[in-house]
């Protein structure tokens, strides 16, 4: 049985650091890595401007991040197994329900300083570590 590493993303160069460093592991350990990003609500908005019009859907604009995300990141790590998803609630909550529902091994996040305890992990590295269902890897990703 295939193992599988997930990563937290939210668009930041320092969760970028994150997902390549997740990759390379991913690779060499033989498993699938799953970019995931959380998205805090709902909402789907139609913009009109003139005569055009958009569809703003955070569900969607969610999903797109992931898959450039691993897109850029299969580029910088060829090879790779690679999948995209996105989830509904906080970065923390979405990446440990999602651990749970693929019976991940690992969930890989960055150290992004926060305030107090953040500042030693970031918050969302520090509600992973505390209720994971898995082993949690910080990357370091701050200079």
């Amino acid at each position: 049985m295939s193992e599988t590493i997930i990563v937290g993303v939210d668009g930041s160069e320092t969760a970028q650091r994150a997902a390549r460093r997740a990759a390379e592991l991913a690779l060499k350990l033989d498993a699938e890595l799953v970019v995931i990003t959380a998205h805090a609500s709902d909402n789907t908005e139609v913009v009109s401007i003139g005569s055009d019009t958009w569809i703003l859907d955070d569900a969607e604009q969610a999903r797109k991040l992931a898959q450039r995300v691993a897109n850029d990141v299969k580029n910088a790590v060829p090879g790779v197994k690679i999948t995209a998803a996105a989830g509904h609630g906080k970065p923390g909550d979405v990446l440990i329900s999602d651990a749970e529902d693929r019976k991940a091994s690992m969930i890989v996040v960055g150290n992004v300083g926060m305030k107090g305890l953040g500042r030693v992990l970031g918050s969302v590295a520090s509600s992973v570590a505390h209720s994971a269902p898995c082993d949690v890897l910080v990357v370091k990703t701050d200079k």
